[in-house]
C-alpha cells in the first residue's frame, strides 16, 4: 500500500499534465498546443504552477488522511495495544 508521502509533487504534476492532454479529446475540450505537448516543452512558469498546485493537493490529502486516522480513537496505533488475559 502506498502513502501520500510516497508521491512527489513533481511526479503528480507531470502525470496530471499527461492525462489531461490525453483525455482532452474525450471530453470535447479544445486542447491547446501546450496542453497536448510533452512536459519538457511546457513553459517553465506553467510547470512551476502545476508543481505548486500538486504540492498543495498532496498536503491537503495528507492532512485529511491524518485527520481521518485521528478520528478513530477506538483503534490502537501499532505497538500500543494492551494484550492481557
Amino acid at each position: 500500500m502506498w502513502s501520500i508521502q510516497d508521491v512527489s509533487a513533481e511526479e503528480l504534476a507531470k502525470l496530471f499534465h499527461h492525462y489531461r492532454g490525453a483525455l482532452a479529446h474525450d471530453f470535447d475540450c479544445q486542447s491547446e498546443e501546450q496542453s497536448s505537448s510533452s512536459w519538457d516543452r511546457t513553459p517553465q512558469s506553467e510547470r512551476k504552477l502545476m508543481v505548486a498546485a500538486a504540492r498543495l493537493t498532496l498536503l491537503e490529502l495528507a492532512a485529511a488522511q491524518a485527520q481521518e486516522q485521528a478520528s478513530r480513537p477506538y483503534f490502537a496505533k501499532p505497538g500500543e495495544a494492551d494484550w492481557g488475559c
